[in-house]
């Protein structure tokens, strides 16, 4: 993150969100200064003007804005060519591809199902436990699918997009829905080494400087 320049990219971001979170890691990689823009749960006109869906994250690039973390990654992607998200070999991409899909799709909604219905309507154990359950077919999915192809990070030996969507959802996973990473052994080891590096822990949710001061470190 850098002091407000209004040259530089200027990232709309939550805390606490997922989405806002990976790109956090990439433009990190990337080595890309960056204004950060809080966004609460109380929609400026300001933002809406930005996003008109209201989501985070959203990014600003001089005169272009792009919004869903996927589609802002793959144009970081596309500008900014230095550490690539993606890895040359075809099949190692479609399996970052597959990986990051499964976080997107058929991990994170149901969370988002979780806290916003389940809660209301059931209360804060089935929450949890409707979270958990997705969480774990979608672990057990990626342990599957990673297997063979996992190195030091979940393809290979070099940070890739599957990574940045892996992170943070382990993060969610642990801190927000204390699930237990035992029954998913690769994947606590991909979240051991993600735990060593800065252009990760640089991005955690409660270093961000909209956390609350009971969570901020």
């Amino acid at each position: 993150m850098a002091e407000p320049d209004k040259k530089q990219l200027k990232l709309y971001s939550f805390w606490r969100s997922s989405c806002s979170f990976r790109v956090r890691i990439a433009l990190n990689l990337k080595g890309l200064q960056y204004e950060y823009i809080p966004v609460n749960l109380q929609l400026t006109p300001e933002f809406i003007k930005v996003n008109p869906m209201g989501y985070v994250p959203a990014l600003v690039d001089d005169d272009v804005v792009v919004s869903d973390s996927l589609a802002i990654l793959m144009y970081l992607e596309d500008k900014y060519p230095q550490h690539p998200l993606l890895p040359s070999n075809l099949h190692k991409r479609a399996i970052n591809y597959q990986a990051a899909n499964i976080v997107s799709s058929s991990i994170q909604p149901f969370q988002l199902v979780a806290q916003k219905y389940v809660k209301d309507k059931f209360g804060a154990d089935e929450e949890l436990s409707f979270a958990r359950d997705h969480i774990g077919k979608g672990f057990e999915a990626l342990e599957k699918l990673l297997k063979d192809h996992a190195g030091r990070y979940a393809t290979g030996d070099e940070v890739f997009l599957a990574d940045l969507f892996l992170a943070p959802q382990i993060y969610a996973a642990i801190k927000r829905f204390n699930v237990d990473m035992a029954q998913f052994p690769l994947l606590a080891r991909l979240n051991d080494t993600y735990n060593k590096l800065p252009a990760f822990q640089d991005t955690i949710p409660e270093k961000q400087p909209d956390a609350p001061p009971s969570v901020a470190s």
